[in-house]
């Protein structure tokens, strides 16, 4: 049993070191292919998740991962396809009420002996989608792009 630790010690600690690896990195080690075909300028830009004008659409992948949306339409006659990534804003609110039950058992005349009267105050975190960034293709090449501060 204890030689079977001594194996699986160092392999679990390798496993937990592989998962601190950035999304970007795991990304271009999955596909170093597109990342070697890069032009220089643009392997600096994806290697720290930005993008410009004329890059590929493999590249903002490289970048920026799987958008949560793609969609077409056309600018002037050419067709141009958008890719959108989520972001998430926190929205911060309270409920602020009031509360009446009745507790216990009986005694006496057939009524309860403590009624409850609760106040409560609870503050609550929803996350609502927002459009974080996005890219618009011309030609499979970034045409134009933004990102929300």
């Amino acid at each position: 049993m204890k030689k079977n630790i001594v194996y699986l010690l160092p392999a679990l600690c390798a496993l937990l070191l592989a998962s601190c690896v950035s999304p970007i990195a795991k990304r271009i080690e999955h596909n170093p292919q597109i990342y070697n075909d890069l032009p220089e300028s643009q392997k600096r830009l994806v290697a720290t998740g930005q993008i410009s004008e004329g890059m590929s659409k493999q590249a903002v992948f490289l970048a920026w991962g799987n958008p949560n949306r793609k969609s077409g339409g056309s600018r002037q006659g050419t067709k141009t396809e958008r890719w959108s990534y989520a972001g998430y804003d926190a929205v911060h609110s309270t409920s602020l009420g009031y509360g009446y039950g009745y507790g216990g058992g009986y005694h006496g005349y057939g009524h309860p002996y403590y009624h409850d009267i609760g106040i409560y105050y609870q503050p609550t975190v929803t996350y609502l989608p927002f459009e974080r960034k996005w890219a618009e293709f011309t030609n499979s090449r970034v045409s134009a792009w933004a990102i929300t501060p």
